[in-house]
């Protein structure tokens, strides 16, 4: 199994590596260049955003290579009675379904409802070929089992509501980036202690190894962007993985762990939602870009975009440890670990907020 995972990891990230620096070069060639032509964006001059085909690249050549090295050898079998083989072609077709939607963003900027489309075609893809939330385990109390209708409608907006909630939070050098690889380890955790199939653990190994790779090339201060194509991937495989990964659990939620692991990009979103609906008052208004995401509001407070981004990090690998403790240790270790770090931040940010108070009276007294 180890050795099945160093491979997954090391294989995706030296594709990942090398090949990003050609996205670079293409990207200028395409067109596919985010230029700031507003507030509302972080950076101030123009920057490739064709990271994303790279570290799709980096997962596929992987992924691929495993499940052939692992059926030759036999341990892996595609045709069992979990039917992985036809669950992988429906996420490979997925995964080109999102590619080249977003692909075409990247050039030409889609509207949000051509977004929307795309993802969702990718999700009922997916959910076609088997991969289904069929059940939710609360932790503690007791399984509800879903009805074939209704696990199609969940997987479906679970698919779509990750896929956005990673590309809503895209809007510093490494954020979405970085918090998809803490997401990425967090699941790997999981799934190891849960004894979850084998093809799960090489798809979130692999998609780790991948953003290791093009992480040098996007953290502060980037050379590119991960783009729309990278985003959505990113969400789209979280959705995807962590759906295969804890599907054989009993002990803790089938949702409510992804859920957990997660969270940050999925409250930045429903905020997000929830602050368009009361601006705009309408449907319509959800899908206008604003400045009030988190990352936002942490530059408006007087953090760097480097010390935004990190802030970020550490929330989202609080909230993944929070997950791993509450799934080996119970919801009582889990809550006094994650009151621990609430307190140690709001020391933490008193202590920040202080120390810029002092600055503009030293300013002064000069």
């Amino acid at each position: 199994m180890w050795g099945n995972i160093a491979i997954a990891f090391i294989l995706a990230f030296i594709v990942a590596f090398m090949a990003t620096p050609y996205t670079i070069k293409i990207a200028n060639k395409i067109g596919a260049v985010d230029i700031p032509k507003d507030k509302r964006r972080m950076h101030t001059k123009k920057m490739p955003k064709f990271g994303g085909p790279a570290v799709i690249l980096g997962f596929v050549v992987s992924v691929i290579y495993l499940i052939i090295i692992m059926s030759i050898e036999g341990s892996l079998d595609l045709f069992n009675e979990q039917e992985y083989g036809k669950k992988l072609i429906g996420v490979f077709l997925g995964i080109g379904v999102i590619a080249i939607t977003g692909i075409i963003d990247d050039i030409k900027t889609l509207k949000w409802w051509q977004q929307l489309l795309g993802q969702t075609l990718a999700a009922i893809i997916v959910v076609a070929f088997g991969t289904k939330i069929e059940h939710l385990d609360i932790p503690f109390f007791y399984r509800i089992g879903f009805s074939e209708a209704f696990s199609t409608i969940i997987t479906i907006l679970w698919i779509i509501g990750v896929t956005n909630a990673i590309n809503l939070i895209d809007g510093l050098d490494g954020l979405s980036s970085g918090i998809s690889l803490i997401s990425c380890i967090s699941l790997l955790i999981i799934f190891l202690m849960n004894n979850s199939p084998m093809i799960a653990t090489v798809l979130v190994t692999a998609l780790s190894g991948a953003l290791v790779g093009f992480l040098p090339y996007n953290f502060s201060p980037a050379k590119t962007f991960i783009g729309d194509t990278g985003s959505n991937f990113l969400g789209f495989m979280l959705a995807v993985v962590s759906i295969l990964g804890v599907a054989k659990t009993y002990t803790a939620a089938v949702i409510v762990l992804p859920v957990i692991v997660l969270g940050l990009p999925i409250f930045d979103v429903m905020f997000a939602i929830v602050r368009r609906l009361a601006k705009g008052k309408s449907i319509k208004a959800v899908f206008k870009p604003d400045k009030g995401h988190l990352h936002h509001k942490l530059v408006e407070k007087g953090f760097t975009q480097r010390q935004a981004v990190l802030i970020l990090y550490g929330m989202s690998a609080s909230l993944g440890m929070f997950a791993i403790i509450l799934f080996d240790s119970g919801i009582w270790k889990a809550l006094s670990f994650l009151l621990m770090i609430i307190a140690s931040v709001a020391i933490g940010y008193r202590n920040f907020t202080k120390e810029k108070e002092k600055k503009p009276k030293l300013i002064d007294d000069k």
